[in-house]
């Protein structure tokens, strides 16, 4: 199946036959850099761009100013998603692949760190979504068909951590799975597992990682998560890194598939940069053979998307002036603790935006090797230094942490006693390790530690059992969903009939869950401007109104909020009137014409009206206007009387006349039109002359009603009345030619 750009993604397609589905590869995909002539694009020559999609969705201002085009930056980019329904997750990663996400990251629910094996066949859970194989496999079936359109593969993403990491790390080999999270810190500190399970479980859990060459991500950047004063843990954040890279190691994997979380600690109203530059210079210093996967640091994200999208973009500078093999991007409503289709791809677009713009940064600055920069970075690494050497000191790990070191909030070596201790004989799953007897064996691939096989099963332990689910994926046992309530099939057919109606909602989360939001500023105080809001979207007829952010502007001037609402009503398109799309020609088209066939045109606000700005947009060089094409524009000004125009267009023989008439009390704009068109009928003039209507309240409908030629209303461009006027007067050419 491949859809075409203007289908909907088949998702009872991807669903069928399921378990006959197998992966069409296995391992981690980075961007193929672009070189030489590749690398010249829209007439620029780019340092660190890879190859280009088949299919995408460029950034805003490419169309209008850059031809359209739509380089791609040279790290993998993530694209973070959490809905709790995987089939509305799927056509989130297709417009975050369209957008240049090639990092599918799905956010399990925190719950399954404690599930003691695998949970095949139950339900969807909120905050999250549980992993189970139908999950992962109808995700992989459809990112097949996703990776097909952008023409670049897609890798899938999760978490391998918990009491059931080393049977999740399986079912990701199996299916597979391209990358996960996998640090068995994290389940010591964060979830309170054993950590003598949590380290025997990572050690297989990596060997089975590494046979699928899946790239693996730590999980230390939680400690700024965690911390009180999160720009203080720098050092621990290096020792957790340290330890986790030599770990993963020491089970097999090599450091190139080897990537560390790597977050800035800080974020602005703190002087970000001059700390957070230092951390990760110390970081690709002593981590330099391992890749980088850049992230923002959530602890900062509040219910302001802007506030969220500048520390984003401050992050982005980071890796640009460092380096990033992995870009992720939190989505920046993450402090609302919604992730909004809208937002994810938000996300992916500000990270390409700020990639591309600071595209070869490096090689024009240069980061100093002396001053205040490398003088802290050296003391962060002495720091993490001396912690490591403490950590020998007290007797290991193990020791360290049952004493609070981690976490803590003071600045090594000053400690505060406010760490995250956890005793090695406690926690989830204690006392069930054991060691393994001396006749121990077990007949599967990949498997880490002790094992009595034959002499002759050495390269492959399976063949003792005819094949294991690695070596033979038929042997893969495929449970369906179980809850007859909440499954996938089941939330299908509720909005079936909404599919097969053709009607539409609008959506936030989940298919035509009718959630919309509101925009609006109070002249109140705060708490009274909250409540206020929910009264005005109440009035409106939304259901559920929820303010989702407010920000005052001034404790007793005003407040600025968003609202969250639901629309109780769904709209079928096939009753909508919607007007033909007028095809522009090309800039170039126009400009040979204007070229071959010079045209003079008239412009003027007319009436009493002093609008300027919207005229002058589509007429003057700066704005894109007429004159760019090379019309030469006679401007009167505002306030202009509708026969002094014409008898101007009379004066300098112009083609066309353009009017803006915005002021509309006693349908004033309809009678400067209508006055227009009567005076050149008067004067003689109506057919030599090509009348133009323009402004806020003016539709071609109302213009061609009030006997103008045309009529232009909010968004128009100077290249829209242009490819118009020049349509226009070869229409009139090739009649007047027959």
């Amino acid at each position: 199946m491949k859809p075409s750009p203007q289908e909907k993604l088949d998702l009872n397609e991807i669903l069928e036959d399921l378990e006959n589905y197998r992966p069409r590869r296995r391992g981690w995909n980075w961007r193929q850099p672009a070189e030489g002539d590749e690398a010249q694009v829209g007439g620029f020559d780019f340092e660190q761009i890879s190859l280009p999609l088949d299919n995408s969705v460029p950034l805003p201002a490419a169309e209008r100013s850059f031809d359209g085009i739509d380089p791609q930056p040279d790290c993998v980019i993530t694209t973070e998603i959490a809905s709790g329904r995987f089939e509305d997750d799927i056509r989130r990663m297709r417009m975050a692949a369209w957008h240049g996400a090639d990092h599918m990251m799905v956010i399990r629910t925190a719950g399954q760190s404690h599930f003691d094996g695998l949970i095949e066949g139950t339900p969807e859970g909120v905050g999250g979504i549980p992993i189970t194989r139908k999950q992962i496999r109808a995700t992989r079936k459809a990112l097949d068909i996703i990776e097909d359109e952008v023409g670049r593969p897609l890798n899938f993403h999760s978490y391998v951590s918990g009491v059931a990491g080393s049977e999740i790390a399986v079912l990701f080999a199996e299916e597979g799975m391209a990358g996960a999270h996998q640090d068995p810190q994290y389940n010591v500190l964060y979830r309170n597992v054993n950590m003598v399970r949590s380290f025997v479980d990572a050690a297989l859990a990596k060997r089975i990682m590494n046979w699928a060459e899946m790239l693996q991500i730590d999980g230390a950047h939680n400690a700024n998560a965690t911390a009180r004063e999160a720009w203080k843990v720098m050092p621990e954040l290096l020792v957790q890194h340290a330890i986790n890279t030599r770990y993963s190691e020491l089970a097999g994997m090599p450091r190139e598939r080897i990537a560390l979380s790597t977050v800035p600690p800080t974020a602005p109203p703190a002087p970000a940069m001059r700390m957070d530059l230092p951390y990760a210079v110390a970081v690709r210093e002593l981590f330099g053979e391992c890749k980088m996967r850049a992230q923002m640091n959530t602890r900062y994200i509040e219910s302001d998307t802007r506030e969220a999208t500048v520390t984003h973009v401050l992050n982005l500078v980071l890796s640009r002036l460092t380096s990033a093999d992995l870009q992720s991007t939190i989505t920046p409503d993450e402090g609302r603790n919604v992730p909004w289709h809208y937002m994810n791809v938000a996300a992916v677009d500000t990270a390409k935006q700020a990639l591309l713009g600071l595209d070869g940064l490096q090689e024009m600055v240069q980061v100093k090797e002396d001053g205040p920069l490398y003088d802290k970075k050296r003391e962060i690494i002495e720091r993490a230094v001396l912690f490591l050497e403490e950590i020998r000191e007290v007797g290991g790990y193990f020791e360290a942490v049952a004493r609070g070191y981690f976490v803590d909030s003071g600045y090594y070596p000053e400690r505060n006693g406010d760490g995250i201790a956890r005793d090695p004989q406690g926690g989830v799953a204690a006392g069930e390790v054991m060691p393994r007897d001396d006749d121990y064996m077990a007949p599967v691939c990949e498997h880490f530690g002790y094992n009595n096989l034959p002499a002759e099963f050495d390269e492959q332990p399976c063949q003792m059992i005819d094949g294991c689910t690695l070596c033979d994926p038929d042997k893969i046992v495929y449970i369906d969903e179980l809850d007859p309530e909440d499954n996938v099939d089941r939330r299908m057919q509720q909005k079936e009939e909404m599919l097969e109606s053709g009607e539409i909602k609008p959506e936030v989360e989940w298919y035509g869950d009718g959630v919309v939001t509101l925009n609006m500023m109070l002249p109140a105080d705060e708490r009274t401007a909250h409540y206020a809001a929910l009264e005005f979207a109440e009035r409106l007829g939304l259901e559920n109104p929820e303010v989702i952010h407010q920000n005052v502007m001034h404790p007793a001037e005003a407040t600025y909020l968003e609202v969250r609402g639901e629309v109780p009503f769904s709209v079928d398109p096939d009753e909508l009137v919607i007007p033909e799309t007028e095809e522009l020609l090309p800039e170039d088209d126009i400009r040979a014409d204007i070229e071959e066939y010079p045209m003079k045109v008239v412009a003027a606000t007319v009436g009493e009206d002093e609008h300027s700005v919207g005229m002058r947009e589509i007429i003057d060089i700066k704005h894109g206007g007429l004159e760019r094409y090379g019309v030469e524009c006679e401007y009167l000004g505002t306030s202009v009387p509708v026969e002094k125009v014409v008898d101007a267009a009379i004066e300098i023989d112009a083609e066309a006349i353009l009017i803006s008439t915005i002021i509309t009390h006693a349908d004033i704009h309809r009678i400067n039109m209508q006055r227009l068109d009567q005076l050149c009928r008067e004067k003689g003039v109506r057919g030599d002359v090509i009348l133009v209507g323009g402004g806020t309240q003016i539709t071609d409908e109302l213009a061609r009603e009030c006997g103008l030629d045309a009529g232009f209303g909010r968004g128009t461009t100077g290249h829209d009345v242009a490819s118009f006027l020049v349509k226009f007067r070869r229409s009139n050419r090739s009649e007047e030619e027959e």
